[in-house]
């Protein structure tokens, strides 16, 4: 028999019907340990679970695979043991987030932050906007997630430029960014959390923005250096669209709540209805391919 564990009730409905010899047990990582834990070989951890990972791990003993429902790993990689696969959701999540870049990049060219504000007013206030036809958009990321980006982008006649820690094919090297960021009319992020992508967006980097230009964070809250991007905002030279920031949640008297040219949103990018039935079908999959004794998918460690 195949233990496999999911973190609640909701998540075992959501999984769906599997082959015979899997039976699912529920565990959300604290209280009272379910019976078979002991037996577990594949597990699927809370999103972005990153507390006592260490006690967690150690109460399945016979685990093989952990997989993630989102495709953040900076929380958990370092502590999955020898022995265990960890994969990500990756491919899940990029339309949804895709999308929310493509609608804030829209909401700020076309100034809806001040049409908002007119309205709520009651004033009839004009003003000229933009539209992205030429825009250049530099995606820096170019996993899943920016190749989304980049594909809708192309829709609306935008020049999406991909980057990516080492050139290929169509694709920029991080390298680069000091000569192609005063060309970029929107800078979207879209990179992991890494030792090399923490601070990457520094007051250097933004100073290199030309001005009026528009940074766009979906990647992680610790790329950006949050009093550096509060200068040039406060300064009115750069524009901003935040989904993470550093910290989380936000503190209710933070400056970039009053900060100006910036549209926050709490870390929602990925958060719609359709999240966790089309992560657990990945997970459906996954499970079915680990019983089948076929290569899993979106695998970033494997078992040593």
């Amino acid at each position: 028999m195949t233990v496999v564990c999911v973190p609640d009730p909701n998540a075992r409905d959501l999984l769906g019907a599997l082959p015979d010899e899997v039976e699912v047990i529920v565990w959300d990582g604290e209280g009272e340990k379910p019976e078979r834990l002991a037996e577990t070989v594949f597990w699927v951890p809370q999103v972005e679970d990153s507390t006592n990972l260490a006690e967690k791990f150690a109460a399945m003993p016979k685990l093989e695979i952990t997989q993630l429902t989102s495709a953040g790993v900076e929380d958990i990689l370092d502590h999955v043991p020898d022995g265990v696969s960890l994969c990500t959701a990756r491919g899940v999540h990029g339309s949804a987030v895709a999308e929310l870049v493509l609608a804030v990049v829209l909401a700020t060219l076309r100034r809806l932050p001040h049409f908002g504000e007119a309205q709520r007013q009651g004033r009839w206030e004009p003003m000229e906007a933009d539209d992205l036809r030429d825009k250049r958009v530099l995606i820096i990321g170019a996993g899943d997630l920016g190749e989304q980006t980049a594909r809708r982008l192309r829709s609306f006649d935008a020049v999406p430029v991909l980057v990516a820690h080492t050139a290929r094919d169509g694709i920029h090297a991080i390298s680069e960014l000091p000569s192609l960021l005063p060309e970029a009319d929107v800078v979207v992020l879209t990179v992991p959390l890494t030792a090399d992508t923490t601070g990457l967006v520094d007051a250097e980097f933004l100073s290199r923005m030309p001005d009026g230009a528009l940074l766009v964070n979906v990647a992680r809250g610790k790329v950006v250096d949050t009093s550096a991007l509060l200068a040039e905002l406060t300064a009115g030279r750069l524009r901003a669209a935040l989904d993470v920031m550093e910290p989380e949640p936000l503190p209710a008297d933070h400056p970039l709540w009053k900060a100006p040219n910036l549209i926050i949103t709490p870390h929602a990018a990925g958060s719609i209805a359709q999240s966790g039935q089309r992560a657990f079908a990945l997970v459906n999959a996954q499970v079915r391919r680990y019983v089948a004794g076929e290569d899993l998918v979106n695998v970033v460690k494997r078992a040593d």
